[in-house]
């Protein structure tokens, strides 16, 4: 046998136990990065994700090399929405931990900053806010197709990654080439069987992305059962208000701990590898994080007077305190798009309360049908609205639904102040004449005069 061979051998007995199951590697698994700003935890600690599901960095950042076309390869993951910031090789949201090698994963902020460009031209980052320009869905799709596409191998995973300036050990190439690349394809099939049901349904688009269904077929062993809960990504600020009331769109928990929880589950942690203090120190810090104020002008005079006609109109259901806020709105009253509702099944409710599996146990789960009567804090920055994003601003939304777009762009970081939300004039189409796209109903406001109609949209931009 030659030496080359034998070296090849020795690395497969030493790693190969290691690699194939992944809980075994959190003896290899650093202290993670410990931040001290709540705010750079926020955006890059990790919860857990890498040592269980991560994609190793050395490969994750030669895939645009790979397999996009060269002028898409020059904007790499910002084809996708990803917020970079200058002094980091991975977005906003995607730590980087080292479980044998560094493996990126996901947090809460991947979803959950987003940007805005202000009227002076500059990008503004909104910690908490919707990332309406993440078309995960397309970057998942991306991820499954390169991995599997004839182009992906080792040969050119290595050469892209010293053209990258990469510095692996003649050790580490041998076990990217034998052992790590051959896992991401295993992994990377199976998750793309597992998600193969986004297919055939209406297209996510920026902002926007499956509800529970990955939780289901993922975690909780569901076969998927052809419902459809696209939703908008909702914001993640001032939680202490909310928590007790109804969380998700449709109220199905109750408890912001336990919406934590199964967000690190979900984003792909274990039971064995979640981090628990650093999900412990996000839950802490956005319950008093307070929403992005609006960054344009407000006209005063104007939004005193929109206070009493919201007041009036409003107040019942969207005030902190409102009679029905946080409640559950039945869907038969609120007429919105029921694709979200029904999808969250009581078989979900069901499989959640009996998972034994982590350490500790899920109460809270429940199946409501209907969609919850939410506060209103940073309205401005949570465009489009409806729980499934099919209006694109405030002014359509307080207009009957027969004269709301029918057709219109998401994606667009510039806003506009006059309708209050985000430019609809490029990006992805939205069509809201496809399933789970309907912009139909909460007529609440929507027989108001201009003049009322114009100073309520005034007063909610202060909120």
């Amino acid at each position: 046998m030659s030496w080359g061979k034998l070296l090849r051998f020795a690395v497969w007995g030493a790693a190969a136990a290691i690699i194939a199951a992944p809980i075994a590697y959190q003896q290899l698994f650093p202290v993670p990065t410990r931040y001290s700003e709540d705010v750079d935890h926020f955006k890059y600690a990790s919860v857990g994700v890498e040592a269980a599901s991560g994609v190793p960095y050395e490969i994750w950042r030669t895939l645009p090399g790979i397999c996009m076309s060269p002028d898409d390869a020059k904007a790499g993951y910002r084809r996708f929405g990803f917020l970079f910031e200058s002094n980091r090789a991975t977005p906003i949201g995607m730590p980087v931990e080292t479980a044998i090698v560094p493996r990126v994963g996901i947090n809460c902020a991947l979803c959950h900053v987003g940007r805005v460009e202000t009227a002076a031209g500059q990008s503004k980052l909104l910690i908490g806010a919707p990332n309406t320009s993440l078309d995960l869905q397309s970057y998942l799709q991306f991820m499954f197709g390169c991995v599997s596409d004839k182009r992906f191998t080792a040969d050119a995973v290595l050469a892209e990654n010293d053209r990258l300036g990469g510095d692996l050990s003649a050790l580490q190439r041998l076990m990217y080439r034998y052992l790590i690349i051959p896992q991401v394809k295993g992994v990377v099939a199976e998750q793309q069987r597992q998600l193969s049901f986004m297919t055939d349904q209406t297209k996510w688009g920026p902002g926007r992305a499956a509800g529970f269904q990955p939780a289901k077929i993922q975690v909780l062993g569901i076969p998927f059962d052809g419902t459809l809960d696209v939703v908008d990504t909702p914001p993640l600020w001032a939680m202490a208000r909310r928590d007790g009331g109804g969380l998700h769109w449709d109220g199905v928990n109750t408890s912001l701990h336990e919406v934590v929880l199964s967000s690190g589950i979900g984003n792909g942690a274990s039971a064995h590898s979640i981090n628990l203090p650093n999900l412990n120190r996000i839950e802490t810090w956005v319950r008093t994080l307070p929403p992005a104020p609006y960054p344009f002008a407000i006209n005063p005079a104007l939004a005193t007077s929109g206070k009493a006609i919201f007041t009036a109109n409003c107040a019942e259901c969207h005030a902190v305190g409102g009679a029905k806020a946080g409640q559950v709105i039945p869907l038969r009253m609120i007429g919105t798009d029921r694709n979200r509702a029904d999808a969250f099944t009581p078989e979900t409710a069901i499989g959640f309360k009996a998972m034994t599996i982590y350490p500790w146990r899920y109460t809270m789960f429940r199946e409501t049908n209907g969609y919850v009567a939410a506060s209103l804090d940073g309205l401005w920055a949570r465009a489009p609205y409806l729980h499934n994003g099919s209006v694109p601003t405030l002014a359509a939304l307080l207009s009957p639904p027969a004269e709301r777009p029918t057709r219109f762009a998401r994606g667009s970081p510039r806003y506009d102040p006059l309708q209050v939300g985000f430019a609809s004039d490029q990006g992805a189409v939205f069509d809201t004449s496809l399933p789970g796209n309907s912009s139909a109903g909460h007529l609440w406001g929507t027989a108001l005069s201009p003049a009322d109609r114009s100073a309520l949209i005034e007063y909610l931009k202060t909120l």
